[in-house]
């Protein structure tokens, strides 16, 4: 049985956008509503097939919190492939996107991004429309934007799929 590849992936974010809870949708299935702060990081894994072949997914949850920052980068050591979340119903989560993009790129410039603008299901509250939000797509050169929902489910799988379909394609 051929071993299967792993991955390292990282998810960042200000804190609050729904690193945690994405992780928890994706890996367990779930939606929970209260989740704790993230101090540092988590890891989770989750195994998938792409193309045919077996892939581990090592997804690493990092803390949004400022003072977590600086050890951060180091976390990001090793990463394939990031997740950069923003909260749709928020946009001052966009402020420091450019400190977000430093420590996912910092060893790796060209890692492949996607950026994902969260809680999707909360359309009433949406500040955050999509036109601003490609800007920051085409200036920081993610390769995918996409809206999710943890609550619903939408396109949480899609966002994985294409991360890892992306980063299959570059072994």
């Amino acid at each position: 049985m051929p071993k299967s590849i792993l991955l390292k992936v990282i998810t960042a974010g200000e804190g609050g956008v729904g690193k945690t809870t994405l992780l928890y949708r994706y890996i367990e299935g779930r939606f929970l509503a209260d989740t704790r702060m993230t101090i540092g990081v988590e890891f989770f894994l989750k195994e998938l097939k792409i193309g045919g072949r077996k892939i581990l997914l090592q997804v690493w949850d990092f803390g949004g919190q400022d003072h977590f920052r600086p050890l951060l980068k180091n976390y990001a050591r090793g990463a394939r492939g990031a997740l950069l979340l923003f909260d749709l119903t928020r946009i001052s989560s966009l402020q420091k996107i450019d400190q977000w993009v430093n420590i996912c790129r910092e060893e790796n410039p060209e890692i492949p991004i996607i950026f994902l603008g969260t809680k999707l299901d909360l359309e009433d509250e949406i500040t955050v429309d999509d036109s601003y939000a490609l800007k920051f797509k085409e200036d920081f050169n993610f390769f995918e934007y996409l809206k999710i929902s943890s609550k619903t489910g939408e396109n949480v799988n899609k966002a994985f799929e294409l991360l890892a379909r992306k980063l299959v394609e570059t072994l």
